[in-house]
């Protein structure tokens, strides 16, 4: 008598990332953000302050090596997403018409933590990566010894020292573009369906190559939100990152289709 063998479970199928998407799309994306943190109330909140604090905490960090400021930035941008779980855990909820609990979306990352798990690795080893190509921008091209923060942001205002400027935009500019195409959509993917981390990355790889000039908007806005909470003493990131965070809910609602439901066997 032959035995049947258990089955695997089948891996998620490949996301249907949509294409041609309007310029104009991420600041409905961000409108929806401001809707979600409305009513999300103090759950938003809670996450923006979070926020705020891993900036201040890595900004005490770094404060005696400006050569490593790009690390504090790699460094922003590697927490950031995982803060942002709970956000995007709260959109879903709403959207669903759930309760909009706190207590639930700390332990959201308990759904796929093999996912999650290898995606922070990946981003841990471009973070070692653009830290040490931070150190060798300021070895080749800087001229003098290493500067305080506010002599740093005097060169830059001033544009003295143009070479060393341009060579550490350049570099700042591949990373973080690097980063920003891995992780558009990468971990509501792994969140909402159970997605493994490649094929989230790839997904949002994908996003962004079909929908450049949505894309390029939607990166200036993350960059401008950032800019104002840092701005206002790093205070205003505790409304502005839960605005991306939960605008980010949305991005992957209109980047990526609708799974299809499995159709019941006769």
């Amino acid at each position: 008598m032959n035995a049947e063998s258990p089955q695997a479970p089948e891996s998620a199928p490949f996301p249907r990332v949509r294409s041609g998407l309007p310029a104009s799309a991420p600041i409905a994306w961000l409108g929806a953000g401001w809707s979600d943190f409305r009513a999300c109330g103090l759950a938003s909140a809670f996450y923006g302050a979070c926020f705020a604090l891993a900036g201040v905490l890595l900004l005490l960090a770094f404060r005696h090596a400006v050569q490593l400021v790009t690390a504090v930035t790699t460094g922003f941008m590697l927490v950031g997403p995982f803060i942002a779980l709970g956000l995007y855990e709260l959109s879903r909820r709403r959207e669903r018409g759930e309760p909009l609990a706190l207590a639930p979306t700390l332990i959201v990352w308990r759904r796929n933590v093999a996912g999650l798990g290898i995606y922070s690795l990946i981003l841990i080893v471009l973070y070692l990566v653009w830290a040490r190509a931070s150190l060798v921008v300021f070895a080749i091209f800087y001229q003098g010894g290493m500067p305080t923060i506010e002599s740093f942001a005097a060169e830059i205002t001033r544009f003295d020292n143009l070479e060393f400027l341009v060579a550490y935009f350049l570099v700042g500019s591949f990373f973080a573009t690097l980063v920003f195409a891995f992780s558009v959509v990468s971990i509501p993917l792994i969140l909402d369906r159970d997605q493994d981390t490649i094929t989230a990355m790839l997904a949002s790889f994908l996003a962004l190559v079909r929908n450049v000039p949505a894309m390029v908007v939607w990166a200036s806005l993350i960059v401008f939100l950032v800019a104002v909470g840092v701005a206002t003493g790093l205070v205003g990131l505790v409304i502005t990152m839960p605005m991306a965070g939960h605008a980010t809910w949305h991005a992957y609602r209109a980047l990526i289709e609708p799974q299809a439901e499995p159709v019941p066997a006769a």
